[in-house]
């Protein structure tokens, strides 16, 4: 396995820190992961080990104010960021790897991320997967989100500890008291992402029915950060045919990270196998071009809020 680290420029003018893990043999397929709120990109070795050693290559970054990307810990202007740094993100391997089939998992607020990004740009994934996602009833102190919609408009940056308390993530003692000294964690979230986050949610929620891409969702039946009724009800009204969720009884929010974590990378890589053998018709052998992603600024066409129509934003502009 090789392991490359580097940065991409993100929306205005950020520089990313992203990792990638190849196989030595040939890649099957691609597959980009979002981490949650807090996280960063190095909490999925276990998932990342387990699916190189299947022959997938794995792509991971860190948001914007998160791990080793710059930016104030837990805060954005808005979402459209979280949605263009993925898209770059994204654009950047696929530039380095036409020919790949592309799954993008999304975990927790990563999650959400990725649905959105989903949403709007169907055409450029092979599936999507959704573990633990924050849909729904997310498990945030509701004097806190009230607090968060206050201070949006009149002081976004005011953050305050998100509330999770340790030990709701995973059963295994070892992966709590790693996570407790973690310097690249963070507990925070400014008033202007909870209420961005809530926006985005309402409106993922609103559009489920839209979605066409095959679809897994993940997800813990002991679940206190964002509990797994959330997803249920989303997946419900999913109307796309190719839709997958898998509870798992007992389990934690970090599924990857709980203490049967097989059973879910399993579940997962029989998913990926499967819709594998759907897309080889049209995708021809997975081959990298370069290992290391292109960090020059990127002009991208986005999708509005509230609208599906296009607009052109080059990040020397933002």
């Amino acid at each position: 396995m090789s392991h490359i680290e580097g940065t991409f420029v993100g929306s205005g003018g950020f520089n990313l820190y992203y990792q990638a893990w190849h196989p030595d043999k040939e890649i099957k397929a691609i597959i980009a992961i979002v981490h949650g709120l807090g996280g960063h990109s190095g909490l999925f070795t276990n998932a990342v080990q387990d699916l190189v050693s299947q022959n997938y290559a794995a792509y991971a970054f860190d948001l914007r104010g998160h791990g080793r990307s710059p930016g104030q810990r837990g805060h954005i202007n808005s979402w459209a960021e979280f949605r263009e740094d993925l898209h770059t993100f994204l654009i950047r391997i696929q530039e380095q790897a036409p020919t790949c089939a592309f799954f993008l998992w999304g975990h927790s607020l990563g999650a959400t991320i990725a649905l959105d990004f989903a949403l709007r740009f169907p055409e450029s994934l092979q599936g999507l997967i959704l573990t633990a996602p924050a849909l729904g009833k997310v498990k945030v102190p509701p004097l806190k989100v009230v607090l968060g919609r206050m201070l949006s408009r009149v002081y976004p940056r005011f953050t305050l500890k998100v509330g999770i308390k340790q030990g709701t993530s995973s059963r295994d003692p070892q992966v709590i008291a790693a996570n407790a000294q973690d310097p690249l964690r963070h507990e925070y979230g400014t008033a202007r992402l909870a209420t961005e986050f809530f926006t985005t949610e309402r409106w993922v929620a609103k559009h489920a029915s839209t979605l066409e891409v095959p679809l897994l969702i993940l997800h813990g039946s002991k679940d206190k950060v964002a509990p797994p009724e959330g997803s249920l009800a989303f997946f419900q009204q999913v109307t796309f045919v190719d839709k997958e969720r898998y509870l798992y009884q007992g389990d934690y929010h970090d599924l990857h990270q709980d203490i049967n974590y097989n059973v879910m990378l399993t579940d997962l890589e029989n998913w990926l196998e499967k819709h594998l053998e759907k897309v080889t018709s049209r995708v021809s052998q997975c081959q990298i071009k370069t290992p290391s992603l292109q960090s020059s600024p990127l002009k991208i066409e986005l999708r509005s809020q509230e609208s599906a129509s296009t607009i052109q934003i080059g990040y020397s502009d933002l």
